[in-house]
């Protein structure tokens, strides 16, 4: 079987690729990624030289480039996406050209030719905020973000594509991930590489905004079952079952790399910052079988120390990220 991923030069599609290429099933597919290579991705997370996978730099705008990869998959698992929310509020544009416009291109050469499966990754911050309980899948979606806007936008186009032209459309909506390769603008690897350089984090507010947190492995774990076993036209959330605070966040990654409060700057807050988010994944659970493996404590310590460990990955990338800031 031939599969195309997109996005996956970056930090949750390389490691859905690197789980696949691990697998040592004799039908285990072949992997086409096709990323744009833009500030996030780097082709240091992915295996180039396997002999199951092909790298394609492109866009998912360009018509005539996914109508070509297309035409030789079986299916279609779909990461890429403009995510940091910070810069959809600076700059809404290009979330909407690549979130919007990207996944309808790809929506339409799925349909173009015949491919048998398109899954689709979302976000939980498609819900918006809730103060209490758990966001089912049947929620309406209400985003206060750009990001998560265009995000809702493409779940709702693919989902039209499912009612309107019968192709097999899955969705997932995941809660905030962790874990090693994470570009180092989000929260917990920025934190970690300030702190290990002796420098201050900055906590938006007073830290008060909550987060389930769920290990990237896990993740990859719940997309590949709704790949394999899910129902076309279903969305299926995708949680860690680990409630924090974004303050409580930052005391354990304080603890972990061995400073303290001190090294904490309180900033404004984000526009529109979302107070909760909490997916309800009975829905993979029961039906599939979704569990998270990765205990957070330790999961988190795993992170900390492969960021200790791995300074010339993440260095560069942050340079490149601050560049851009």
């Amino acid at each position: 079987m031939n599969l195309l991923v997109t996005g996956a030069a970056g930090f949750i599609g390389s490691t859905y690729v690197r789980t696949l290429l691990a697998s040592p099933e004799p039908n285990a597919p072949r992997i086409t990624v096709l990323d744009k290579l833009t500030y996030a991705g780097t082709l240091d997370n992915l295996e180039l030289d396997h002999p199951r996978l092909e790298f394609v730099q492109g866009d998912i705008r360009d018509a005539e480039l996914v109508g070509t990869l297309a035409a030789d998959a079986d299916q279609i698992v779909h990461f890429a996406a403009e995510s940091h929310v910070d810069r959809s509020i600076s700059g809404a544009t290009d979330f909407v050209l690549t979130n919007v416009v990207g996944t309808q291109t790809l929506l339409e050469a799925a349909l173009r030719h015949d491919v048998e499966r398109f899954v689709h990754i979302s976000t939980d911050e498609v819900y918006g905020s809730i103060e209490e309980g758990s966001w089912p899948e049947e929620h309406p979606l209400r985003p206060s973000s750009p990001y998560s806007a265009s995000k809702a936008s493409s779940d709702l186009l693919a989902l039209a594509y499912h009612r309107t032209h019968g192709l097999d459309v899955r969705v997932t909506r995941c809660s905030n991930n962790y874990g090693p390769r994470q570009f180092p603008e989000k929260i917990v690897p920025l934190f970690i590489g300030n702190l290990l350089d002796g420098h201050h984090v900055p906590l938006y507010g007073d830290g008060g905004n909550v987060r389930d947190w769920l290990h990237v492995e896990d993740h990859c774990q719940g997309v590949e079952l709704v790949r394999t076993r899910g129902r076309a036209g279903e969305v299926y959330n995708i949680g860690g079952g680990t409630e924090l605070s974004n303050k409580d966040l930052t005391g354990l990654l304080l603890q972990a790399c061995g400073a303290d409060w001190d090294s904490v700057d309180h900033v404004t807050d984000r526009k529109g910052h979302d107070l909760r988010y909490s997916v309800d994944w009975t829905k993979i659970r029961d039906e599939l079988g979704y569990r998270p493996r990765h205990d957070f404590t330790a999961g988190l310590a795993d992170t900390v120390a492969w960021y200790r460990d791995n300074r010339a990955w993440w260095e560069p990338l942050k340079q490149r990220a601050e560049a851009l800031s």
